[in-house]
């Protein structure tokens, strides 16, 4: 097994790890809320109220990309939820 390998396998480890542990962040409860306070029906509709490509949601719901400040504030703007309540909302406990 040559070096190139060692080290893919070594990132691949490091992610399935990574990818077991227990994050601070959890978006469904951020984006079911604003889904919810801002009556819509889906993910979709909430991209367009926000004004971001669908795959942008779909990454944060997934936990591939976390809520950024950019989006923090259009979420802000869009719903009227402080930007304390959002980011508690991001960081809520899964119990």
């Amino acid at each position: 097994m040559n070096v190139r390998q060692k080290k893919l396998e070594l990132i691949e480890a490091m992610n399935r790890a990574r990818a077991l542990e227990p994050s601070s962040f959890v978006p469904n409860k951020l984006l079911d809320t604003l889904i919810e306070k801002m009556n819509l029906k889906n993910d979709a509709e909430l991209c367009r109220v926000l004004e971001v490509q669908p795959p942008i949601i779909s990454k944060i719901r997934h936990r591939k990309l976390a809520v950024g400040a950019t989006i923090l504030l259009r979420m802000h703007e869009k719903s009227d939820i402080s930007i304390r309540e959002l980011k508690e909302l991001s960081t809520a406990s899964m119990h």
